[in-house]
């Protein structure tokens, strides 16, 4: 992480924030306190300006690099290509397990109609595209829709689950992390997340790890 000691650079960047065209590159995990900038969730991309107020602070997991930052205090945070420029504010950060891919994954399904979304495990496999390695045991499903989130493992036969999103995210929620409803899927398995037209698959690494781990670590995107 980068500290900027430079008011008049920090005033230039701003304007960077959120251009068109920008794909993001990392996802904020947590925020608490007077924040401003991004919202719980928020996919971010390179230049966009985070403000925190005094008291505040924002966990920010960047998806390529796998790179973890928690920064904290009256301070403005730009967001970089693999990590943060910080002014003022404290932070503290870190590797974590991640699939690298995922930022590449979302990038790429953001210029396909939700027809092209839709894909089999058969036609996963003809495009011999490896699938999504997770490093959680309780996956984080990144979605505002509403329905019936289905999650089935096939490779064995016999494991699956269901969660009503309609009953348990909030009116303006982005996200639902399945530890909230005590599902943790099995190390190694092969599993599909299915919502309304949009379905993932996936793999659970062999070491992952039970509980609320990071959310980089645990992402599958359904947008």
């Amino acid at each position: 992480m980068k500290y900027l000691f430079s008011a008049v650079a920090l005033m230039g960047l701003t304007g960077l924030a959120a251009a068109a065209g920008q794909a993001p590159v990392a996802v904020v995990e947590d925020m608490k306190g007077k924040v401003t900038g991004a919202e719980l969730m928020d996919y971010v991309v390179p230049g966009q300006v985070i403000k925190l107020g005094a008291g505040a602070s924002v966990t920010i997991g960047y998806m390529k690099s796998c790179w973890r930052e928690t920064i904290s205090g009256l301070g403005t945070v730009i967001i970089g290509t693999e990590e943060s420029s910080v002014h003022l504010a404290e932070f503290k950060a870190g590797k974590v397990p991640c699939d690298s891919s995922q930022a590449q994954r979302i990038n790429k399904e953001a210029g396909e109609s939700a027809a092209t979304l839709v894909r089999s495990l058969n036609e996963d496999a003809q495009k011999e595209t490896p699938p999504l390695v997770l490093h959680g045991l309780s996956p984080v499903v990144a979605t505002s829709e509403r329905g019936k989130l289905m999650v089935e493992r096939t490779d064995v036969k016999g494991e699956h689950y269901q969660v009503d999103l309609a009953k348990v995210l909030p009116a303006r929620g982005k996200a639902y992390d399945l530890a909230k409803s005590r599902i943790a899927l099995k190390p190694g398995g092969t599993y599909s997340m299915t919502l309304n037209s949009k379905t993932a698959v996936f793999v659970v690494d062999q070491t992952a790890t039970p509980g609320s781990g990071p959310v980089i670590g645990r992402l599958v995107t359904l947008r």
